[in-house]
């Protein structure tokens, strides 16, 4: 039996949000407000970085010091800006990153600044053919450098990296990145959405996770690993929800991520778009009040 939740980690994209929407459901979004009334720390983990993430929370009432951990655990603020924790990769490792994966896909890379650059990449068009609506919420971000390596000058290391492409193409990718001199300087995850034949891997200072940042987050906060709950669909949730002493995977996650909760014991939510998340911190709530009683 596990003691009431203190703490619960949220994925964002196919976790939290519907399907092709960018708007939290009136429910999920009930839901994280009436748990942090009841003193709950509800916080973020997300691949996105803060400024994608942030605005999607901020019509929901929700407190600034609410926790928000983005670009897969390397950068934590709360939703009101102010830093929690941060971790870079060295821009001598990702220039060569840049050469060894740019015959897979599409390379991003991620600056910890606000507006024009904080995402650099070699072409919009090319970005754009795969992930047109994340291109199009992002435009004023990007700066076009070609090529790329000549944006990541010593001194000005990246947070984060990315690769776009299809699921065969990124699994190629990861495999080849595993196997170079690149590997000890950095790490990464795939989050794959079959369906549409699309693969991310996000590239991370080593050791990076979102795992890794909920870790440091519970130890910030006095709250023990039993204490926590982790709730996500993807390939870049795995970490968490093995720290997590209450892991839960989303209904909508792929089949083999499926198999995979079942042998480590983590619960399953409804899918997504029937409101998986609320579903889960409902009961979470009804816990703690019983718990309060």
């Amino acid at each position: 039996m596990h003691p009431p939740v203190r703490l619960v980690a949220i994925d964002m994209d196919g976790t939290l949000l519907p399907s092709f929407s960018q708007t939290i459901s009136p429910r999920n979004g009930k839901a994280l407000k009436d748990l942090q009334d009841a003193g709950v720390t509800v916080a973020i983990a997300t691949g996105r970085r803060t400024a994608y993430t942030a605005p999607l929370l901020a019509d929901l009432d929700l407190r600034a010091d609410m926790p928000l951990i983005t670009s897969n655990g390397a950068v934590t603020r709360t939703l009101g800006g102010d830093p929690i924790d941060r971790s870079a990769m060295r821009a001598s490792v990702a220039r060569g990153v840049c050469g060894l994966l740019r015959p897979y896909g599409v390379v991003v890379f991620t600056r910890d600044r606000v507006g024009r650059g904080e995402m650099v990449l070699e072409s919009l068009e090319q970005a754009h053919e795969r992930i047109a609506l994340w291109v199009e919420a992002n435009r004023d971000a990007f700066e076009v450098v070609r090529p790329l390596e000549k944006a990541l000058a010593d001194g000005d290391d990246p947070i984060q990296g990315m690769v776009a492409g299809g699921v065969d193409e990124m699994r190629k990718a990861e495999a080849v990145l595993k196997a170079s001199e690149w590997a000890g300087g950095c790490a990464c995850v795939r989050t794959e959405y079959p369906a549409r034949d699309l693969s991310i891997l996000d590239l991370v200072p080593p050791g990076v996770s979102k795992g890794w940042a909920l870790e440091r987050l519970a130890k910030r906060l006095g709250v023990d690993r039993k204490e926590t709950m982790a709730i996500g669909d993807n390939w870049n949730d795995v970490d968490m929800l093995e720290w997590a002493a209450q892991g839960v995977l989303m209904g909508n996650a792929a089949r083999e991520l499926r198999g995979v909760a079942k042998m480590r014991g983590w619960k399953q939510a409804p899918p997504n778009d029937e409101d998986g998340v609320a579903v889960v911190l409902e009961k979470v709530l009804a816990q703690h009040v019983s718990a309060q009683a």
